[in-house]
């Protein structure tokens, strides 16, 4: 063997070890995130250290506020925030598999004029942490889109063009509809793109009696982009008789899905403010059920 070759070897062998840990995430079939916004951590620097140790996987950034700004209060357009963000996430060993537009809780995503600006903000940010995901609630519209007529029609022309976006950029925009299984998978229908799909949450189900593993199914694969696997403020996860989660994992797993799982509420409501305890023992008791 010439130097030349032995080089190359020891080159190639160093490459393979950098890239194991990759490899092993990659490897997962279900992770494990926290919204940093719940968290208390909206896009500041401590979110990825938060995270790992509460042993997440990942952590699900949120834009920033809207309210009446034109744009998001988004930090991530700012290269020099954005690269101190992206090492941090890095060196930490925390993905960022999500970006959440949370802002679209109490705006109207159906009468923002500006809408595609915003998505575009939003596919940048994504861009710079390799994130395949973008939350999308529909919260802010109302209950006129859920019916036939102008909203609904609006709304599906809007759902349409952030579905060639998405495409465009190869990811998804994931829609929280907060509707039963059935009428979130018409709506995904009547959009027509695989750049649109669901953002399931427990928190909807069970605040209206619906059946969790049987919404699932209904649902099917191919339209559940990710999941918000929490449910309203009251118990931690383990404590919570409205969910369980080993009978959700047996679908899934029959279902062949495999993605990520992000906690977003079920905090004690004895010790809400308490981060670490909350999400930590909701992180913990997910990767205790859903480990491969």
């Amino acid at each position: 063997m010439t130097k030349h070759s032995k080089k190359l070897v020891v080159a190639l062998c160093l490459l393979s070890l950098t890239l194991l840990p990759a490899m092993a995430q990659t490897a997962r079939r279900y992770s494990v995130a926290a919204c940093d916004w719940m968290m208390l951590k909206r896009q500041k620097l401590g979110e990825f250290a938060l995270s790992k140790d509460i042993g997440a996987h990942g952590v699900e950034m949120d834009m920033g506020p809207l309210g009446q700004r034109v744009l998001f209060d988004n930090k991530m357009r700012d290269p020099m925030e954005a690269a101190k963000f992206k090492h941090t996430a890095d060196s930490l060993g925390i993905e960022v598999p999500s970006i959440a537009m949370s802002g679209f809780f109490a705006q109207n995503f159906i009468r923002r004029g500006n809408y595609r600006e915003l998505l575009e903000d939003c596919i940048n940010t994504m861009h710079l942490f390799g994130s395949k995901v973008a939350f999308l609630p529909l919260g802010g519209c109302g209950d006129g889109w859920k019916k036939p007529g102008a909203e609904r029609e609006e709304l599906v022309k809007r759902l349409r063009v952030a579905g060639q976006m998405a495409v465009a950029n190869g990811v998804v925009f994931a829609i929280r509809t907060a509707l039963p299984a059935k009428e979130s998978k018409r709506l995904i229908r009547e959009v027509g793109s695989k750049g649109i799909k669901i953002y399931y949450n427990f928190q909807d189900a069970t605040d209206n009696g619906w059946d969790i593993p049987k919404e699932l199914k209904i649902l099917g694969r191919k339209n559940i982009a990710q999941i918000h696997a929490s449910n309203t403020d009251g118990v931690n996860l383990r404590d919570d008789r409205k969910i369980n989660l080993p009978a959700i994992k047996r679908v899934l797993d029959k279902m062949g899905w495999s993605g990520w799982l992000v906690v977003e509420r079920s905090r004690d409501a004895n010790r809400v403010k308490d981060v670490r305890y909350n999400f930590g023992n909701n992180v913990t008791y997910l990767k205790e059920v859903f480990k491969d």
